[in-house]
């Protein structure tokens, strides 16, 4: 199941990147050009099933995401952003200069990259690095071997923690 995740993101992080750096064409074109795809092709199915009398029922609740999910998502991102935050302004403030260096090299790497490579380069070679995670992680049996970060030290020895609820 991930091995197929991975693969489908990885074609279309190829499709996204041919668009954007080899044709040079924005992400507005991109989102645009994929729409008038779907259009058509919805359209051209639409014809061919009524030509043939097919009737497919289309139920926009199915197209729907619930609002569980919904909260889910805008919380992940505002907690990803309010934790970037929370460390761009302890960093700012000096106090802690282990963290400060951090950060400043960090962003002057980040910089250092982008005169190198366009955007859209560093994006793709970030999503081929992820896919491969992601490859990784689902060619490793579940069981048989845990990862070392995942077992602690305790009073009778070492302890898998890989398996314990939560």
């Amino acid at each position: 199941m991930e091995i197929g995740k991975a693969f489908v993101g990885l074609i279309c992080g190829s499709l996204v990147y041919y668009h954007c750096a080899y044709r040079e064409s924005s992400l507005v074109s991109l989102v645009s050009d994929v729409f008038i795809v779907l259009l058509c092709s919805l359209a051209i199915l639409g014809m061919l099933f009524r030509q043939m009398n097919i009737s497919v029922p289309v139920d926009p609740l199915e197209w729907q995401i619930s609002q569980d999910t919904a909260n889910g998502i805008v919380a992940c991102m505002a907690n990803t952003i309010g934790a970037a935050e929370s460390v761009l302004r302890v960093a700012a403030t000096g106090h802690d200069k282990r963290l400060f260096l951090k950060v400043a090299l960090s962003l002057f790497l980040l910089s250092a990259l982008g005169r190198l490579a366009s955007g859209a380069t560093v994006a793709y070679a970030g999503l081929w690095l992820f896919s491969l995670y992601m490859f990784a992680q689902s060619s490793q049996p579940s069981n048989t071997c845990s990862p070392p970060f995942l077992k602690r030290r305790d009073s009778a020895g070492l302890q898998d923690i890989s398996n314990l609820p939560g």
